[in-house]
């Protein structure tokens, strides 16, 4: 396996990571990055990601990331995709205070939070303003695959991207139909 087919398996980990991270991981916020389409890199704040990317989330998103245990991580997968929703800075400063008010994100300890807690949180958040551009799960692969044919020598046989995004989202494919 190249060093690059961990980002492919997106394994969640806690910090941030030169790309692919020598433990095969990236935090969710540079997760998100590949996914919607830029460069990878390294993510220490929210305010390192692109404009389109709302802070108070991406804040969040990384507290929940970093809390987190390796197993309870995989639960923040299906955020990598929305998190690009930035908003007018009215709507930021909303989402800013809904989230202060149930988790404390400036106390100098940062507080722990259940993950399920923390999710419906992310939840209530991302219910304000402007939602993210829905990725298609093929767009998503494509992406992932373009950058693995870039820098990959010839792919061993594994599930494809597009396959192992769809499991991780909850995707099923269609049944054929039995004529």
């Amino acid at each position: 396996m190249t060093d690059f087919d961990h980002i492919l398996n997106w394994t969640l980990k806690r910090g941030s990571h030169p790309f692919p991270g020598p433990d095969g991981g990236t935090c969710i916020n540079e997760a998100a990055l590949v996914a919607c389409g830029f460069p990878y890199q390294s993510v220490r704040s929210p305010n390192e990601m692109p404009l389109c990317f709302s802070r108070p989330i991406c804040r969040l998103a990384l507290h929940l990331n970093d809390e987190a245990s390796d197993a309870e991580r995989l639960r923040l997968i299906p955020f990598v995709t929305r998190l690009a929703c930035a908003d007018t800075p009215e709507i930021e400063e909303e989402r800013a205070a809904y989230i202060r008010a149930r988790i404390n994100l400036d106390s100098f300890y940062l507080p722990h939070v259940s993950l399920t807690d923390g999710i419906r949180v992310l939840e209530g958040a991302l219910a304000i303003g402007r939602q993210a551009d829905l990725l298609a799960l093929d767009d998503v692969a494509a992406r992932l695959d373009a950058a693995r044919a870039k820098t990959a020598p010839a792919a061993s046989k594994r599930a494809s991207v597009s396959q192992k995004l769809k499991a991780w989202l909850g995707v099923s494919e269609k049944e054929p139909s039995a004529a």
